[in-house]
């Protein structure tokens, strides 16, 4: 998901953080804060009086415990899990070969640590084995992953599967002492005011299986999305809720008062960062209560598809492009002959021998501008438009070519794969395969 998101006019900019706990360099830092208080007496100790007169005493709790609230996390509490991502990391030796060894030889010793936590919740029991739904940021780069249950016993885990796009994976353990399964509800179902449950491990596992309640602060937000390099790659579409989430929440359920999953908690809206139209610099905001979810409908249809596959298959049109903002209007005249009302699109700048675009008649310099009949502005906008449809469908473009209006359809047969939809930039020549 995307760690900032650009607003206005390119003077604000929100940082969007993803919700993943770190744990490099030790524990957390309290300073701020002091666990005791000196009062005002001549030595600073605290005084305390009795009052003879009477006793105050416990009344009996009057609230009853099973609230709907209550009742919602104890039909997935045991279900949610954290993960611990491991990184292998080379240390050199300190061994008496290694000083008085003959010149020339060194060695070292490869360490696997914990490099991050994050959340994840339990969804299927299946032949022995139990899968669990997590970030894909939380376990990219892993050497190793491990699963720590809710009553503290830590499993080895298997990568079943992950999604760059869309930020979800797929974790296989062994279901032997998994007692309790989560089940999904109906994300197009939920409304905006309803209360919203979030679970997981914030700040890491110290704090496992954490509830905070909120509500359903908006059931369809836009934002950005960007790929490892910090290149938009889309947009994506997700639940905002004010419910409590932190680094390590990442993974975990976001759920309503029946108990039913709605959202992967994924990233949280951190602080927003304004530069000064007179650039004298910039300031920032902090801002509470605003995180986002992956919608439940969105999880189930992605994860169906990595317990099948491994993978998620999208089409590819076997060009690489770039967006038409970063062609000069007198390149976007002179080379591509585009009449001046057209000011957004596509510029199809290498095509390969395997490309369905060219099949259909798209050449190198042609400007697409709808696909599916949607219009394309942009890269991000275009792959929208291209992975709402499967590999063997047939969508509709249009595009210019030598300045004339073209219509074709384009046969998707080619599947998108790292090396055909990857991206490459240098200054204004950005440009991205697809």
């Amino acid at each position: 998901m995307s760690d900032e998101k650009r607003t206005g006019s390119g003077l604000g900019k929100t940082i969007v953080t993803a919700l993943i706990a770190g744990l490099v360099g030790g524990g957390i830092s309290f300073g701020g804060y002091q666990l005791y208080q000196n009062n005002s007496g001549d030595n600073g100790a605290i005084t305390t009086s009795s009052n003879k007169s009477g006793t105050t005493k416990v009344t009996n709790v009057n609230v009853k415990s099973s609230n709907e609230t209550s009742k919602a996390f104890s039909k997935v509490e045991n279900a949610v899990v954290s993960v611990i991502s491991y990184t292998k990391s080379s240390s050199s030796s300190n061994s008496l070969t290694d000083i008085y060894g003959t010149a020339g030889d060194s060695s070292s010793t490869a360490t696997e640590s914990e490099s991050s936590e994050g959340s994840g919740v339990i969804y299927k029991k299946s032949d022995g084995n139990a899968y669990v739904v997590t970030n894909n940021h939380v376990i990219s780069g892993a050497s190793k992953v491990e699963v720590l249950l809710s009553n503290g016993k830590k499993l080895s885990a298997t990568v079943v599967g992950k999604d760059a796009v869309t930020d979800l994976a797929v974790l296989k353990i062994s279901a032997d002492s998994v007692t309790q399964i989560a089940t999904f509800g109906d994300s197009d179902n939920i409304t905006v005011g309803e209360t919203a449950l979030a679970i997981g491990s914030p700040l890491g596992s110290e704090y496992a299986t954490s509830l905070t309640q909120g509500i359903i602060s908006a059931k369809k937000r836009t934002i950005d999305v960007t790929n490892s390099a910090g290149i938009k790659t889309g947009q994506a579409t997700v639940i905002q809720t004010d419910a409590a989430i932190n680094p390590g929440n990442s993974g975990g359920p976001l759920i309503n008062t029946s108990g039913q999953v709605v959202g992967i908690n994924s990233m949280k809206l951190a602080s927003t960062a304004t530069e000064s139209s007179a650039g004298s610099g910039t300031s920032s905001t902090s801002v509470e209560g605003m995180g986002f979810a992956i919608p439940s409908n969105e999880v189930v249809s992605i994860i169906n598809q990595l317990v099948a596959n491994g993978k998620v298959k999208r089409p590819a049109l076997g060009i690489s492009l770039i967006d038409l903002d970063y062609v000069s209007a007198s390149d976007q005249k002179s080379v591509l002959k585009l009449p001046t009302s057209v000011n957004s699109g596509i510029v199809a700048v290498k095509i390969n021998s395997d490309s369905p675009a060219k099949n259909a008649g798209i050449g190198k310099y042609d400007v697409i501008v709808k696909l599916d009949g949607k219009k394309v502005a942009d890269t991000s906008s275009l792959r929208e438009v291209l992975y709402a449809h499967k590999i063997g469908d047939t969508v509709a473009v249009e595009f210019y070519h030598n300045g004339k209006l073209q219509k074709a359809n384009i046969k998707l047969t080619l599947e998108a794969t790292d090396s055909n939809t990857g991206s490459d930039t240098a200054g204004k020549s950005a440009s991205s395969a697809q």
